[in-house]
């Protein structure tokens, strides 16, 4: 069985929507790994002077959850445990 979690972001571009949705899943990329797929909630832009000078998207981001580094975590705080008691 696997367990995603889902985060929600917002990149920007000064370019088009669909470089700020880039932007924000090579962010995401950068600290999170396991990225599964992207959900566009919104898209958004900035407007100056009658030019749109800045495009959003809010997005939603799915990784996977490791079982294995939270069982390795509770582990050691059992074996830390039976040591005290």
């Amino acid at each position: 069985m696997s367990v995603a979690k889902v985060i929600e972001l917002m990149g920007s571009s000064t370019e088009s929507w669909e470089d700020a949705v880039r932007s924000a899943v090579s962010e995401a990329c950068r600290t999170l790994r396991g990225v599964r797929g992207v959900d566009v909630q919104d898209w958004t832009a900035r407007v100056e002077d009658g030019e749109v000078v800045e495009y959003k998207a809010n997005v939603k981001v799915a990784f996977a959850v490791e079982n294995g580094g939270k069982l390795a975590v509770e582990s050691v705080l059992a074996a830390e445990d039976e040591e005290t008691a």
